[in-house]
Formats: structure tokens, sequence, C-alpha cells
């Protein structure tokens, strides 16, 4: 067994005490990080959810949604996207994990065991290579060199912060790392993959504007348009505060508006047409608007089932 005396104190202290007391913060670390890792993989190859990239992800939500027919939920979903999206993935994660199979506490246990016996090889090479050096005083010094060299891979241990290293547990989860900003007219979620990129934010599909409470001007008539359809029309808008603004030079409002690149696009998704008929009520409710005048849900709209929604969602 290793002692070392520690500078200006009065004592001995053992160093297997000194350095496991070092290692913990790294290890809990590092178990949680492979866990989470081990965790994601396994969800991936299960739940069709997560086989996909975030898209897909938005889909499997939207699907959700649709079958719940919650309208609270959808309220959440598209004032607070991120949040939700976080929300539905951990309700997916504990619903696998912590069920009766017991798999978190498996899946601990074998990243537990891994890093244990990773630990358990450092320390014998490290011993190894200094029972070797006989030419060596310093051999605490050489001893720790060789055994964080070792662990690397493995647990973040620097050498030079072997003292009061203190690590947060992992909350960081895969899909959650992209764009969050949404369209300032509809609502929808930039695109992007990457947080912070460079260039416009833009999407594939807008949505109503109904969504966000959009009304037509010296009225409460709510506007079911979409944002790619009307840049390419003669309507103006206008942001509290404002002037009004022809929707097809929309970027000389300034931010937010022009940091979004809108191309002309009429296409509008099935799912959004269901929504707005399926909870016009609520929508109205909620905005203090009517779907009257310009913003009168099209008999086609209202004849769309749940199931034609969702079928393209596939597509």
């Amino acid at each position: 067994c290793f002692q070392i005396s520690c500078q200006g104190a009065t004592s001995i202290t053992t160093f297997a005490v000194f350095l496991c007391d070092k290692i913990e913060p790294a290890l809990r670390k590092a178990v949680f990080e492979r866990t989470a890792k081990d965790i994601a993989e396994d969800m991936k190859g299960k739940f069709p959810d997560f086989k996909g990239n975030r898209a897909n992800l938005e889909v499997c939500i939207l699907r959700y949604l649709a079958e719940q027919e919650n309208f609270e939920y959808f309220k959440q979903y598209l004032t607070s996207p991120k949040e939700f999206f976080q929300s539905y993935i951990e309700r997916k994660v504990k619903s696998h994990c912590l069920d009766e199979s017991r798999r978190l506490q498996k899946f601990l246990d074998s990243s537990l065991n891994l890093l244990y016996g990773n630990i358990l090889l450092a320390v014998s090479f490290s011993s190894q290579i200094v029972k070797d050096r006989k030419d060596r005083e310093d051999k605490i010094s050489l001893w720790l060199d060789e055994f964080c060299r070792e662990l690397t891979e493995v647990i973040n241990l620097p050498r030079s912060e072997l003292k009061g290293i203190e690590h947060q547990e992992v909350t960081d989860i895969e899909f959650l790392s992209r764009c969050w900003e949404q369209c300032p007219f509809c609502g929808a979620i930039c695109t992007n993959t990457i947080q912070e990129h460079d260039g416009d934010h833009q999407l594939v599909f807008h949505r109503p504007q109904a969504l966000t409470g959009f009304i037509w001007k010296g009225t409460d008539h709510l506007i079911i348009d979409i944002c790619s359809s009307l840049v390419a029309s003669n309507c103006r808008f206008r942001f509290p505060g404002r002037p009004w603004i022809p929707y097809k030079t929309y970027r000389d409002s300034g931010p937010p508006l022009s940091t979004w690149n809108i191309l002309p696009d009429s296409s509008m998704q099935v799912y959004w047409k269901w929504f707005v008929s399926r909870f016009r009520t609520h929508l109205e409710g909620l905005f203090n608007g009517k779907f009257q005048g310009k913003g009168e849900i099209p008999e086609a709209w209202q004849r769309i089932t749940k199931q034609e929604a969702l079928s393209q969602l596939e597509q």
C-alpha cells in the first residue's frame, strides 16, 4: 500500500484513499456518460422515434399528438417546442428504463463493471512501470503520470486536476442539439440541425399563421394561409410598434424576420389542415379570434380524417 505525506499536514494520508476520493467524481461522470450512450443506442434500435434524424422524431411527436387528440398537449408543443421535445424523450426513456425489467440498473452495472476493470488494469500497469523504473525516486509522481495516461480514453481524469474535481451529470440529449429558432409568423422550428448555424433559418413546410394568433387587418379573423404562400402575395403584415410591410419584402422589417429565408411555396401539410379544423374552437378561444371571412376554414379541410393526416406525415 502506497502512503504519501501531504505537504503542510500533520498526518500521513493513505495514498489509495486519497486517490479514490479524486477518482470518484470522474468515475461517476464516466458511468453516466457510458450508460447514456448505451441507453441511446438500445432505444435507437427498438423505437421508431429514435431510428432516424430529428425530423423523424418530430413526425413521431406529431403522430403522438394526433393520437392523444388533446389540445393542451398541442398548445405545449406549439408554444414551447424544445421543452416538449425534451419531456417527450424523457417519458420514453423512463418508460423504457424504469419498467419491471430493471434495464437502468443493468445498464449502470454494465458501465461500472467495465470502467472498474479499466481502472484495475491501469493500477496494475502503472505499478509495473514504477517497479521497472528503479532509477526514479519520484515514484508517486511517475505512478500518477502513467495511471492518468492509461485512463485517458475512458475517464476524464487530468493529471493536473487531481484535486477538487466536480463533474455534472450528463443531461444533454442528442436530438436537442440543433437550432430551435421558430418562424416569427407561424412558429415552426428551423430545420437546421446545427445550433447557431451560419446562414438563414429555413423550413421545409410552414404552418397556418392561425397557430400563432395572426389575424387579418381590421378584423378578428384568424389567418389560415401559410407564410410561404403569403410571401408570393400582395398582402401586408405588421408587428406591434412597426409599420405595415408587404410580405414580399418581409426582410425589411429587420430581426428576427431578416434572418429567415422564406421561399414562395403554396404547399401545406394535410396534418395542419386537419388540426385547424379539428381544434378550431380551441384556437378561437386561445387567440380570441374567429375563423371567418378570409380566415374561413374550407369545407375540404373539414372532410380530412385523422388517418389521412397521419398518412401524409409518413410520406
